[in-house]
This record gives C-alpha cells, sequence and structure tokens, in this order.
C-alpha cells in the first residue's frame, strides 16, 4: 500500500494565492513580518508588487487591507490565527466586518497542531470569535484539496471570509475525481447509520481513521466533513442526526463556540438529539510536538475512537 500523500494547509495557501494571483490581477497579500511561515512568500517571490509586509502590526496590516479592499482590490490578509481573529478582532469586526469589506483572511497556525510555541500561540477560539461577527465567512479544509479549493472559492465570494489553516502537515483526504468545494456546503467522507461524527480541519483525516476503528467493532459511524462552519450546512446536519440518533463533533478548537457550538445551536432548535463535542475542554494548550498533544487531548484517531465508543 502506497504511503500516504501529506502537505500542511499552510503550504497549499502559499501555493494557492500564486494560482489565484496568475489569474486575477486584482489579489494582494498582506503579511505582518511571518511569510515564510505563512507561506505568502511564495506569492511575493512570484508578484513582489503585489506583496506588502507590513511588519509586526497585524491591526494596522487589517486596516490597511480594508482601505485595499475600498479601491476595488482583494486583499488576502495573513498571519498567524493567534493574531488574525485575536490580536487584530477589533479591526476585523469595524473595519472589515462591519462596512462587509470583500477582504479575506489567511489565519495560519491555527490549534494545538501549532505545537512547540505553545499555549500562546495555540489559537483555538479564532472560530467563535469569527463567527460573531455578522457576514462573516468561517472555514477550516482539511486537506491540500480542499485548502486550494477553499482560497478560489473565497475569492469568489464577495464579503469577508476567515480561512484557517494548520502548520502540521495533514494527509490527503479529498484527492479524487468525485470531489466538490462550495463554501456552505458539507461533504460525506463516510457512510454509517449508528452515530454521526462530524468534523473539520486536520482532525477529519482522524475522524475517518476513527470510524474504521468503530467499524471493527460493528459500529458504523456516518463521517462528514462540515470544511464551512459559517454558513453551517444545516441540511445535512439535521439530516445526519435523523439518520443515526446520535452526533460527535471534532474539531482542533474550543468544544465552546466552535463547530460544536454551531451544531448543537442547530439541532436544538431543529431536530434534537444527545451530541458530544470533542476539542478542548476550555482548557489552553502547551508546548509540545504536535502528534504528541493531539494524542493527550484525545484528538488523534485513538482518542476520538475511544470517546465516540463510550458515547454510543
Amino acid at each position: 500500500m502506497s504511503e500516504v500523500k501529506k502537505i500542511a494547509t499552510r503550504q497549499s495557501y502559499g501555493n494557492a494565492l500564486v494560482e489565484l494571483g496568475k489569474k486575477h490581477e486584482d489579489v494582494v497579500v498582506l503579511d505582518a513580518d511571518l511569510a515564510a511561515a505563512t507561506q505568502t512568500g511564495i506569492f511575493k517571490k512570484a508578484f513582489p508588487e503585489r506583496h506588502i509586509d507590513c511588519g509586526i502590526a497585524e491591526c494596522n496590516m487589517t486596516g490597511i487591507g480594508a482601505g485595499l479592499a475600498t479601491t476595488g482590490k482583494v486583499p488576502f490578509v495573513s498571519t498567524f490565527a493567534m493574531f488574525a481573529a485575536g490580536r487584530a478582532f477589533e479591526q476585523v469586526r469595524n473595519s472589515i466586518g462591519y462596512p462587509k469589506l470583500n477582504v479575506k483572511i489567511g489565519a495560519t497556525h491555527g490549534g494545538i497542531s501549532v505545537g512547540e510555541d505553545g499555549a500562546s500561540h495555540q489559537c483555538c477560539e479564532d472560530f467563535a470569535l469569527m463567527r460573531s461577527i455578522p457576514g462573516m465567512v468561517v472555514a477550516c479544509p482539511s486537506d491540500d484539496v480542499e485548502a486550494k479549493a477553499l482560497v478560489e472559492a473565497a475569492y469568489e465570494h464577495e464579503g469577508p471570509v476567515y480561512m484557517r489553516f494548520g502548520r502540521l502537515a495533514a494527509p490527503v483526504i479529498n484527492d479524487n475525481p468525485d470531489y466538490k468545494f462550495e463554501l456552505g456546503k458539507g461533504i460525506v467522507m463516510r457512510e454509517g447509520k449508528d452515530i454521526a461524527i462530524i468534523a473539520n480541519g486536520l482532525l477529519v483525516a482522524e475522524a475517518v481513521a476513527a470510524a474504521e476503528k468503530l467499524a471493527a467493532d460493528g459500529i458504523e459511524a456516518k463521517v462528514i466533513n462540515i470544511h464551512t462552519i459559517k454558513p453551517l450546512d444545516e441540511e445535512l446536519v439535521v439530516a445526519a442526526a435523523k439518520e443515526c440518533g446520535k452526533v460527535v463533533t471534532v474539531e482542533e478548537h474550543s468544544v465552546i463556540g466552535g463547530l460544536g457550538g454551531a451544531v448543537c445551536e442547530t439541532l436544538s432548535e431543529k431536530y434534537p438529539v444527545p451530541v458530544k463535542r470533542i476539542g478542548m475542554n476550555d482548557v489552553f494548550g502547551e508546548s509540545g510536538p504536535a502528534v504528541a498533544l493531539l494524542a493527550k487531548y484525545g484528538l488523534d484517531a485513538e482518542g476520538i475512537y475511544k470517546q465516540v465508543k463510550a458515547f454510543v
């Protein structure tokens, strides 16, 4: 069996920006002295005149992006999730969200898989923060294929979009001819009737692996990739709840306010069923190897498998 290809979605972001830049002259990319880490340096090399390094001044960069959008440019404002959603929240809210400007936010290094950089840089609150801004689209792709498709879709969407990309290499799981990306539409990765597992980002692959382990125990889990947290694919979520009777959400984010919160909000109103949220349980992360941290906090395939089995 051939080894599964892995690539960090932050690298996918950088590569996708170059392809976008070739097709659209209105694309400009802004960074806050992190072009090597966010991979926007790839775009800078291809289009130096359309790349602006704003220095370590994320709030100012957000304002510059907003200003560029008013001139007809399509700015991709790029930095770590902790700074894009956290440090610059007020500017994102007031300068981008409130006037509904066409700014795209490329937030890399989200979640605890940032690893050794530790809790200060492991943003597990960004989905909650960005979801709360009216009109903001919030998405987190599961692999290289999906990340590139997301960047293209974000450009085509008129209005603000928040995209979270990861530092850790993720297995490519969407490299098939039937794959289709659409903002606000989830993807069924695996059919099942006993329980529905709804995941996003790096943890979609882990959820699929967990489902295989559950199948060996006679539990058939339906796995859904919800790459777009807002707007949520409510129709698919409700249909899965009706079919399976129980739902589990899996995310590299706090269990408060993210994918789990969005799913619970929908189901409590439209089809109440028992829901278990798997994520960071109201705690900060810590410094350590990314893979070890995912295992410690129960976010790898084994951890998801054990928690889902107990819930079933």
